[in-house]
């Protein structure tokens, strides 16, 4: 798992969009598949790649698995989730290679974490912290990170799908 070391403070909405279009102009290019299950991103990553022309291309689906047992109902298995807590890169991986498998798709991302505040029904919740995975041909990767206090719900969603772009274009 690597440690994610993200910007101090929050991150600018247009520079996430443009990353997002570089993102998916990218995929459709190299003519690569793309699909995500998130959590506590509600979808924010999916929405984000299909804002450019031609996305459909490349975003084979999405799961928003906000639940536990929205997880487990899309593959990811509940022991994972009973050893590790649903609030780690164990859960992202699983969730990752679970919607890639699902789809079919080159690139898997899986994110789960708690942003504010702590969730009330899984003990393993801490505010601020995310894990995210990436599957692809080439194995499964996953990644830890701290996200600062932000303004909004959207900025939290906004910080964690910036991270991703990242990884990902590196990827890529």
């Amino acid at each position: 798992m690597l440690e994610i070391i993200g910007r101090k403070d929050t991150v600018e909405e247009a520079d996430v969009r443009k990353k997002y279009e570089i993102l998916t102009n990218t995929l459709i290019g190299l003519k690569r598949t793309i699909t995500a299950m998130e959590s506590c991103t509600s979808g924010q990553v999916a929405s984000l790649i299909t804002d450019t022309e031609g996305s459909s291309a490349v975003l084979k689906g999405a799961f928003v698995t906000y639940s536990n047992e929205a997880k487990i109902m899309q593959g990811v298995p509940g022991e994972i989730i009973e050893v590790y807590g649903v609030y780690s890169a164990e859960t992202a991986e699983a969730m990752a290679v679970s919607c890639r498998g699902t789809y079919q798709a080159d690139y898997g991302i899986g994110i789960t974490g708690s942003f504010g505040n702590a969730d009330p029904n899984n003990a393993d919740s801490v505010p601020g912290e995310v894990f995210f995975a990436i599957s692809w041909s080439g194995g499964t990767k996953s990644f830890h990170c701290r996200i600062p206090v932000q303004t909004s719900r959207l900025q939290y969603k906004l910080y964690m799908a910036d991270a991703v772009a990242d990884q990902l274009l590196q990827m890529i």
